[in-house]
């Protein structure tokens, strides 16, 4: 069983840089709401909050999923299959993030939608489907698949690591149960792999939220895209970008509290 921490060392870890935050926010929420200049400023920016966590959630369940996946195949016995997630992976984590919005959204999206006509040209033909235009995937769509392909190479070396660090010893005992690869991979590895993969997986949660602000420059409606139209036409730069700013600090502050939170419930877990 784990130690448990020392009243003295819990005094000392304290939460002060919380506590002061918490106060410096309750001020600004003072200011919002009895100043009328911030107080249109955050009814404006607000609206994007909603396409701020629709990105950030459906992109990272996606890079999730493909991060995985490319993970598998770098474990696989095939030579082939692990050479393939290598390139994936430094291919991507090579590209910075705002070139691969750009490349993504005026190169790979026209790539997708010729592909996608020329596999349906036979339904087209037969009158049972329509082909689809550029314009017809949204640009929010686009920003999405970015931060997918993205993301995916992070995370995917973050599942590899988890998956790597069960002990060995484990894995060859439930083969000698009979357990097939998929069983031993769900009820041996990934249980005690989660707990490893957790802390580095929430971070990369919480470190989408602020990319996703990189989809304003497609003009998606964001957070950031709704503080620099208002911005551009009032030029009260100062108060909107402190919005921006104080809105972005909820978002990350209040989901790494959270994360954290299930973090320690996990360790716990693991230390019975």
């Amino acid at each position: 069983m784990a130690p448990h921490p020392s009243p003295r060392s819990e005094k000392g870890d304290y939460p002060w840089w919380l506590v002061a935050l918490a106060i410096i926010g309750i001020i600004l929420a003072i200011v919002i709401v009895t100043n009328g200049i911030y107080a249109q400023v955050f009814q404006t920016v607000v609206n994007g909050v909603w396409v701020t966590v629709f990105v950030t959630v459906v992109a990272f369940a996606l890079a999730t999923a493909l991060g995985l996946g490319i993970a598998l195949l770098g474990l696989s016995d095939s030579v082939v299959l692990r050479q393939i997630s290598r390139f994936y992976i430094e291919v991507n984590r090579g590209i910075p993030m705002l070139v691969l919005l750009f490349y993504v959204a005026f190169v790979g999206a026209p790539g997708i939608v010729a592909a996608y006509n020329f596999l349906i040209a036979p339904l087209v033909k037969a009158g049972a489907a329509e082909p689809i235009l550029v314009r017809d995937l949204s640009l929010m769509w686009r920003a999405i698949i970015a931060l997918m392909i993205g993301y995916s190479s992070f995370i995917a070396e973050v599942f590899r690591a988890g998956i790597q660090s069960v002990d060995h010893g484990q894995i060859e005992a439930a083969k000698a149960l009979g357990l097939s690869r998929y069983h031993r991979f769900r009820l041996v590895v990934f249980p005690q792999a989660i707990k490893v993969i957790f802390p580095p997986l929430s971070n990369d949660f919480v470190s989408m939220v602020k990319d996703s602000s990189l989809v304003s420059v497609l003009g998606v409606s964001d957070i950031t895209q709704m503080g620099k139209v208002y911005a551009s036409g009032s030029f009260r730069f100062f108060e909107t970008y402190s919005i921006v700013t104080y809105i972005y600090l909820i978002l990350t502050i209040g989901l790494s509290l959270a994360l954290r939170r299930v973090e320690m419930r996990m360790r716990r877990t693991r230390g019975r």
